[in-house]
């Protein structure tokens, strides 16, 4: 579906999932700007990747202050002394950050509103989500008419990856012609580590085995 003449903003951290969807977006709307909350994370490179990324692409972007929520949420990806774990069965992983979702779309929303476009872009997924709630299609949806009600607006909430594993994910980069791209310029390694990051962290792991898994399948 192509909306050309419209406006879009790219919820955007400069990882493999929101470098993809910006590269999705890039595809389908006449103009389209990147926005970046800093809400403390334990790495300041994401912010650098992040603006690095849009500048290379010639896309507008924006750092918006949300530090707040550094306060509020205390966990792996907010404080260094937290050390990076998946949490027991039936548990959330202690990088859940309480509450950043809802209040990240919401955000994007409204500076959307102020560049008079209607279409906010984001990569969640609940097929990958590693359990965190605000990651659920249930969840975009219901933030979705409770924005629109809030504002007396038609926002969309576009979520490409909704629906895809990382496996998935990698196969859309290919297709949009950015697979290298996402491989190399991306930041996903809770470590800190650009493109092949450490290896080590659960992040590292779902994107390594979704890579792996569609060349193998790219090469049948």
């Amino acid at each position: 579906m192509s909306f050309a003449d419209e406006k879009a903003v790219v919820v955007f951290s400069g990882g493999q999932d929101s470098t993809t969807c910006l590269f999705w977006a890039l595809e389908r709307f006449q103009e389209v700007s990147a926005i970046t909350f800093d809400y403390g994370q334990r790495h300041r490179k994401e912010l650098e990747v992040a603006a690095e990324i849009a500048e290379e692409l010639g896309v507008d972007h924006h750092v918006l202050d949300m530090t707040l929520l550094n306060q509020l949420a205390p966990n792996a990806l907010t404080r260094e002394e937290i050390e990076v774990s998946e949490g027991e069965e039936g548990e959330l992983p202690n990088t859940f950050v309480e509450g950043r979702n809802l209040l990240f779309f919401s955000f994007a929303a409204i500076a959307a509103s102020q560049k008079g476009a209607k279409h906010v872009v984001t990569g969640v997924s609940q097929t990958d989500y590693s359990g965190y709630p605000d990651c659920r299609d249930s969840f975009v949806k219901s933030l979705n008419v409770t924005l629109n009600l809030a504002t007396d607006k038609e926002f969309v909430l576009h979520t490409p990856l909704m629906w895809l594993d990382k496996k998935e994910t990698w196969e859309l980069a290919d297709r949009l012609g950015r697979l290298s791209y996402v491989k190399e310029k991306t930041l996903t390694c809770y470590n800190g580590i650009r493109g092949e990051g450490c290896g080590e962290c659960p992040a590292c792991h779902l994107r390594h085995a979704g890579y792996k898994e569609y060349m193998k399948e790219k090469e049948r």
